[in-house]
């Protein structure tokens, strides 16, 4: 695979359609030359969600670690000292909160698309993602606040964190013939061996 057909996913979660910021989130990743290979609306289900976040099977416990971690550096006492406890928790509010309204999953194309997508999206948390990212300038939203309310944090976007997850994540949320393969006038800007543009 040559690097400019490296694909990720992004799904924009229930917040980020309720805040009509579809077209602004689609404009961010257009605008770096990524090329949008599939998009739909979906309502998923249970089922689906679970499996899109355990499809690394350790998912629940390294969830339910960084919690941990996160609580006693907040100087708070963790619900509970079990991984797997924490962790199926958070993965609870999860399916809550994805499936309470519908999602867009997408899929990217591009040179380092899953670091760029990344990048541009921002970090987990809105409230210390940087400025100029997708969750640094469209909410505010914290560790913090979630945890009082009991509830995921609401941060938009979700976007793969690697090229094999990326890679899962794509087949569980589209079928091949959902995937469209075509040429946009401005690849040859980005990735022709020789631009060449002079006139005859």
């Amino acid at each position: 695979m040559h690097p400019k057909q490296e694909k990720t996913l992004v799904i924009i979660k229930p917040d980020g359609i309720q805040r009509t910021l579809i077209g602004e989130i689609i404009t961010r990743y257009e605008r770096t030359g990524l090329k949008l290979m599939g998009l739909k609306m979906v309502i998923a289900n249970e089922d689906r969600v679970e499996k899109h976040y355990t499809i690394d099977p350790e998912w629940v416990r390294k969830v339910g670690e960084k919690s941990i971690v996160s609580y006693d550096n907040k100087g708070i006492e963790p619900p509970s000292r079990d991984p797997e406890e924490l962790g199926g928790h958070v993965l609870r509010r999860l399916k809550k909160y994805i499936t309470s309204g519908p999602v867009i999953a997408m899929i990217w194309e591009g040179n380092q698309a899953v670091g760029i997508v990344r990048k541009i999206t921002g970090g987990t948390e809105p409230l210390t993602s940087d400025v100029g990212t997708v969750r640094g300038d469209f909410t505010i939203d914290s560790y913090e606040i979630a945890d009082t309310d009991d509830r995921p944090i609401r941060n938009l976007i979700h976007a793969s964190g690697t090229l094999d997850e990326a890679k899962k994540e794509i087949a569980l949320w589209f079928k091949k013939e959902e995937i469209f393969d075509y040429r946009l006038v401005q690849e040859q800007i980005l990735y022709d061996v020789n631009m060449d543009g002079k006139p005859e």
